[in-house]
C-alpha cells in the first residue's frame, strides 16, 4: 500500500507541476486505495474546471475593455471633431451643439451601464425585496413607452388577468430588467410594428413574455444574445444600434433575483423573452 501511495503522490505531482488535464491513473485491487484514486481525480476535475473558467472569464475581460476602448474612442472622436470644427468656424451653431450633446450622452450612458454591470457582478447591489402586484407593476412600466410606440405606430397588445398577483422581488431590478427586454424588443423587433406584454400564471409560477413579430433572432444568434457586449446585425444601423449589455444586465439582475429568463423566437412570426417568476399569496 505505501509503494502504491508513493507512485500516487508521485504521479499528482507530475500532474500538479506540468499543469495537464491529465487523471491519476494506477491499476490497484485494494478498495481504499481505488476510493483515494477518485477523490483526487474528482480533486482534479474541479481544478481543471475552474482553470477553464478563469481562462474564458479572462479572455472576456480583455474582450470587453478592447471593446470599452472602441466604443467610447469612437463618439469621443465625434465630438472632438465636432469641437474643432465649431472652434474653426468661430460660431456656435445650434445643430452642432446638439450632435455634440448627443455624442456625450452616447458615452455617457455607455459608462453608466459598464459601471451597473461592474456592480451587479461585484455583488454591490442591495436587493430589497419586497411584495410587488406584477399586474400594475407591468402596466406602469409599458406606459413610459407610450410616446415611442405611438411614434412608430407599433401595435400594443396587453394581456394581463383580471385578478391580483403578486411576487417578492425587488422592484427597481425588476424594473430594469423589463424596461431592457422592451429596448430590446423595440431595437431589433420595431420592423414587426408589434408589441405583446403577455402576464399568464399558475399555483407556483407567474411568467411575463415581452413578445414583438420582427426579424427574430436566429438559432446561432440565441446562444450568445446574452453576452457582453454581443450586438445583432443591425448593430451597425445607427436607427437600432445598442451597446450590447442590455441582455447581459438583464440576465445578471434576473439571476440575483432567482427569476429565469429564456427566449424564443420565429422570424417575423413571435419572438419572446420570458420571465419565470415565483408566485405568493396575498
Amino acid at each position: 500500500m505505501q509503494k502504491q501511495i508513493h507512485t500516487i503522490s508521485l504521479e499528482l505531482n507530475r500532474i500538479l507541476t506540468d499543469e495537464t488535464d491529465e487523471k491519476v491513473m494506477l491499476f490497484t485491487s485494494d478498495n481504499k486505495i481505488s476510493s483515494l484514486i477518485e477523490q483526487i481525480n474528482c480533486a482534479l476535475e474541479s481544478r481543471q474546471k475552474a482553470r477553464t473558467d478563469f481562462r474564458k472569464s479572462e479572455l472576456r475581460s480583455k474582450r470587453m475593455l478592447s471593446n470599452v476602448s472602441h466604443d467610447i474612442k469612437t463618439p469621443m472622436t465625434v465630438i472632438l471633431g465636432y469641437l474643432e470644427i465649431m472652434r474653426l468656424d468661430n460660431r456656435c451653431q445650434m445643430d452642432m451643439l446638439g450632435k455634440v450633446e448627443k455624442k456625450a450622452n452616447e458615452v455617457m450612458n455607455l459608462i453608466n451601464e459598464f459601471f451597473t454591470l461592474a456592480k451587479i457582478e461585484a455583488g454591490d447591489i442591495d436587493f430589497t425585496m419586497s411584495r410587488i402586484d406584477i399586474n400594475e407593476f407591468c402596466k406602469e412600466i409599458i406606459l413610459d413607452f407610450y410616446e415611442i410606440l405611438t411614434e412608430k405606430d407599433i401595435q400594443v397588445d396587453i394581456q394581463i388577468p383580471n385578478k391580483k398577483l403578486y411576487v417578492y422581488s425587488n422592484q427597481e431590478a425588476l424594473k430594469r430588467i423589463l424596461l431592457n427586454l422592451i429596448t430590446n424588443a423595440l431595437r431589433y423587433g420595431s420592423d414587426g410594428k408589434y408589441l405583446g406584454l403577455y402576464i399568464h400564471d399558475n399555483e407556483t409560477k407567474i411568467t411575463i413574455d415581452i413578445i414583438d413579430k420582427g426579424k427574430g433572432i436566429r438559432k446561432v444568434q440565441k446562444e450568445h444574445v446574452f453576452e457582453r457586449l454581443y450586438t445583432m446585425d443591425d448593430s451597425r444601423n445607427k436607427e437600432v444600434q445598442g451597446n450590447g449589455l442590455g441582455l447581459t444586465i438583464a440576465k445578471e439582475l434576473a439571476e440575483k433575483l432567482g427569476v429565469t429568463i429564456s427566449l424564443e423566437s420565429e422570424p417575423y412570426i413571435r419572438t419572446a423573452f420570458s420571465l419565470e417568476l415565483s408566485r405568493i399569496k396575498y
